[in-house]
Order: structure tokens, then sequence, then C-alpha cells
């Protein structure tokens, strides 16, 4: 059995930006000591709603390595170091584990395409390169490529790659992975729509979006479902529904940047190729704000 790199609620982190476009670290402690105030159970920096891709390595390896200092092992710190590059996961995977990270969050690899036998080899290539253990970041709908189940069965067997964060959307699939790699591999949504499906297939979490808004809120989800209190779970997981939708009406990171935005925080904008807002996702985010309390 693989022990969990975390249960519950680990934040999938913005970058908070300047107007300049650069990296406002003073509010990414400002964020982290909120989420730890809300439980949060692990932070995960520089993933997809970390905008990773338009952060150069250097800037990349920043943030990790400030996180890692302000988190101060109060809870799990993954870094994201996926790559369409093996080579480049590889080197950049090496820099997190030298900052403290706790684990690493790894992509498949994008727009390559690659097949199962390339999946393989390339996740293979990264958990030798460090004794941090890996999780598997299965997102096809920005990536192009799915781990199959099979191929996840296979790589479960590697002492380093201790879990898969599932972003697929298909609860089937989901099944089938839990099935063939049981405590091979631990399982972690991440859909904030699915958290509790996941965890009724036997999940140990979720890495979430919405946790930047309903932090305590996503938080209980996954601490109730561990109590035995399902009917609880399910009903929180339905009652942040529209919520958590809100978040992804347009591409992410921007929708979960501006409601940031409008609750206070410094988030700054998110660096091109992605732009603000439209004005009517900006008046569904904050309509979903108001509903749920959340503004003022």
């Amino acid at each position: 059995m693989k022990t969990p790199i975390f249960t519950g609620s680990g934040l999938a982190m913005i970058t908070p930006m300047n107007a300049d476009g650069s990296v406002n670290y003073a509010e990414i402690d400002r964020i982290l000591e909120d989420q730890l105030a809300s439980h949060t159970d692990a932070i995960l920096s520089c993933g997809t709603t970390g905008e990773a891709s338009t952060l150069d390595d250097e800037e990349h390896l920043q943030v990790i390595g400030h996180v890692v200092k302000r988190v101060n092992g109060r809870i799990p710190v993954i870094a994201g170091t996926g790559s369409n590059n093996t080579a480049h996961a590889v080197m950049m995977s090496k820099g997190a584990a030298d900052l403290g990270a706790d684990a690493l969050l790894v992509v498949t690899p994008y727009y390559n395409k690659t097949s199962q036998a390339g999946l393989i080899a390339s996740y293979t290539a990264v958990a030798d390169a460090t004794e941090l253990p890996v999780i598997m970041y299965n997102v096809p709908s920005r990536t192009g490529v799915n781990i199959a189940p099979e191929t996840a069965r296979v790589l479960s067997a590697h002492p380093k790659i201790n879990a898969i964060k599932e972003a697929s959307g298909n609860i089937s699939q989901v099944a089938q992975i839990a099935a063939l790699c049981g405590d091979d591999l631990n399982i972690y949504s991440g859909n904030d729509d699915q958290i509790v499906p996941l965890l009724a297939l036997g999940g140990k979490g979720v890495l979430s979006v919405a946790a930047h808004v309903a932090p305590q809120q996503i938080h209980d989800i996954c601490q109730l479902w561990f109590d035995g209190k399902a009917a609880e779970s399910a009903a929180l997981q339905l009652q942040l529904l529209e919520l958590c939708n809100v978040l992804f009406c347009d591409v992410n990171p921007i929708p979960v940047k501006a409601a940031m935005s409008m609750l206070g925080y410094n988030a700054g904008p998110c660096r091109l190729p992605l732009v603000a807002p439209s004005e009517a996702n900006l008046e569904k985010i904050c309509a979903a704000l108001e509903k749920y309390g959340l503004l003022g």
C-alpha cells in the first residue's frame, strides 16, 4: 500500500500577478496563510491553475521555492513540473526536489500526443529522476492525451509513482483505474464537481480550484466523507455545484482569478494568451459569489 501524499483538499493554487505581469510574492503569502487557516490539506504550486506554462523556468522554480519556504512543513507542497519534453520535466523535477517540495505533479506530455508506451517511458524517466513521489495528472481535454487504465496499472508498479489526479471527467475510467491498481495507486479528483464520486471509488481527496473561494467547504466535503457522513458530504458537494461550475465558465484560471479579485485578493491578470473574462462571465461569477454569501 502506498501512503497518500495527503488526504482531503489540496489547493491547485493560482500564481498572483502584479499589474505588470510579474509574480506577486506578497499575495502568495496572503493566500497561503488564509488557506492554512481554513484547513486546506495540501498546496499544489505551479500547476495548470498556477499558469506554469507561461512562467519561465527561473520564475517557475522561484515560485515553488517561495511556497515551500512559506508553508514551512505545515502541510505538503506539491510542485507542478510536467512538460511536453520529458528531459525538461526531469530537469524541473530535480529543481523542485532540491527546493524541498514534498511531491511532484506531472501532467501528460501535451501536443506531442505520445502513445501509451510513450507515457510509460516518460513517467518512468521522471519518477526515476528524484526520490519524490509522483502524481500523474490526467487531463485529456487540455493535453490531447489520456492515461488509459491499463497504463495506470503498469505505472502503479513503480515505487515512486504514488497517485493520479484524474480530470478526465470519466467516472467509468476512474472505476477501472481503481479496480486495476488497488492500493498501488492513490486517486485524487481533478474536478471539483466530482469529489464525492471519486471518494466513493476509494479516492483520497481533490486537487481543487474552488478551494480558492470556498476552502473550508471543500475540505469539509472530504472530511465528512472520511468521518463516515456520506449523506452530508454529498449534500455539501451538491450545494456547491453551481459555484464549482461557474469557476469553469471560461478557461482555467481566468474565472478563479477574477473571483479572487472580487473577494479582495490581488490576484492580478493572467498572462497572455489568456485574457480577462467577458462581461457576461464576470456577471456570472459575481452572481455566484453573491449567492453563496462570499462577497462583502
